[in-house]
């Protein structure tokens, strides 16, 4: 059987693959449509982050919000583990820089005023977690700001999943979905807050709706906690 650690570098892999071949394609045309509590909450994080402020889109796929950002007179730079989604993003937006990164390898060191993540943070086991709100605090300027979405599971799903994860004999920790090909990672929201805090964030404002938890954070003046200031 596969260690936890080659298991998740398989689902790693595969969930590129999916977007490459499944996603991309199509994801316009099926997903493509802002939903009205994404849009609340994007319009808000731009406001606080100012007019003409640096964004970094964390997984930004096609840039469904991109346009958003522009007409706020924002400056974005997109980055996304899919080749193909990026290349999407770019035919709709060939003057926006991207680059081909995973949440786990992000390496911008105080460049952003905001950086936002999207429907993408149920990708990321729990282990990777700090890290990955490590790197998103580590990319924004003193007192910036990080808008941040977590899908909210189907009612009994957790523990459905856990149950078939067990029964199967995969390495699954409580709240993965994982059985079915694909990978999802459903925290509590108090342990989404709990993260923050420890990743040097305040969390400012939260929404719940569209299927997501909506949390506004700002960064610490100073960061606590084990992730370290890089």
């Amino acid at each position: 059987m596969l260690s936890r650690r080659d298991w998740l570098l398989h689902k790693r892999r595969m969930a590129e693959l999916r977007y490459d071949t499944m996603f991309a394609p199509q994801y316009d045309e099926r997903w493509g449509r802002v939903d009205p509590t994404h849009a609340r909450m994007v319009a808000r994080f731009l406001e606080l982050c100012g007019e003409g402020a640096a964004i970094l889109d964390a997984a930004c796929g096609t840039g469904k919000y991109w346009e958003m950002v522009l007409a706020r007179g924002c400056r974005v730079v997109g980055v996304d583990q899919s080749a193909q989604m990026l290349r999407r993003a770019t035919e709709k937006f060939p003057g926006v820089p991207v680059r081909k990164l995973a949440l786990q390898e992000l390496d911008f060191h105080r460049e952003f005023a905001g950086v936002m993540c999207i429907d993408a943070m149920e990708n990321i086991p729990p282990e990777d977690w700090p890290g990955v709100l490590g790197s998103f605090h580590r990319a924004l300027v003193p007192g910036g700001y990080l808008y941040l979405t977590v899908e909210q599971a189907a009612p009994g799903q957790v523990d459905t999943a856990w149950q078939e994860g067990q029964r199967l004999g995969l390495p699954v920790v409580y709240g993965e979905v994982a059985h079915e090909g694909g990978y999802h990672y459903y925290p509590p929201a108090d342990g989404v807050r709990a993260w923050l805090e420890e990743a040097g964030f305040t969390v400012i404002e939260e929404a719940s709706g569209d299927g997501y938890d909506h949390f506004l954070a700002r960064k610490h003046s100073l960061m606590g906690g084990r992730t370290g200031e890089g």
